[in-house]
């Protein structure tokens, strides 16, 4: 495999990026006369070292603060007593837009195809209990499962309220999401008004 395909082959794996627009990436840079090459490839080389993943959330953050832990996850004056659980950091973001929720997050990291027969290996399950038990002492009260509504969100949704089932209780609740949210709908992709109509619509789960 020569360079050109290698680099194909790289940005082919890329999401929602098929074979002709990887090339075509490639050729840009070979042919690029605007440095964009070079700032790819500074930006690269500091990724490892500016970029952190919370330890509590899940998310990734500008780490150049020498921690850990995320600014939301540091902010004190937001709401402890609730949970959100979304699948990337693109749905965190397009949250926090709308400005309707002040809580804490979970970033589960991806979603559940719904022919997984491994569904542990696609979400960070094990860390989201981890959270929750932490949260729990500090007046955690409600966990919202904040997922898309397709098919995939759905049975992510599923598989999450099974593994929360040893938390519920009278004083911790689950809920999804309520209307606001049209079938099919991404929540990267909602607009601020339909956050809000979601959030303020939840719902106890199934």
């Amino acid at each position: 495999m020569n360079l050109i395909d290698k680099l194909s082959k790289i940005f082919g794996a890329f999401p929602g990026v098929g074979p002709r627009q990887a090339k075509r990436f490639v050729y840009f840079l070979l042919s690029d006369k605007r440095g964009v090459t070079a700032g790819l490839r500074e930006a690269l080389a500091l990724v490892e070292k500016k970029i952190s993943r919370c330890k509590f959330c899940g998310r990734y953050f500008n780490g150049e603060t020498k921690t850990d832990i995320c600014a939301v996850c540091s902010d004190k004056s937001r709401d402890h007593s609730i949970l959100m659980v979304v699948a990337k950091d693109f749905d965190f973001e397009a949250i926090e837009k709308s400005g309707a929720y002040n809580g804490f997050y979970f970033v589960l990291g991806g979603t559940i195809p719904i022919l997984s027969d491994k569904p542990e290996e696609r979400v960070r399950s094990k860390e989201l209990s981890q959270e929750i038990k932490r949260r729990v002492p500090e007046g955690l009260k409600e966990i919202i499962l904040a997922l898309n509504a397709n098919p995939e969100g759905e049975n992510t949704t599923l598989y999450i309220e099974k593994l929360l089932t040893p938390f519920k209780s009278k004083d911790l609740k689950i809920t999804v999401l309520g209307r606001g949210l049209s079938t099919g709908t991404e929540l990267e992709y909602a607009d601020p008004l339909t956050i809000k109509e979601a959030l303020s619509g939840r719902k106890p789960e199934r």
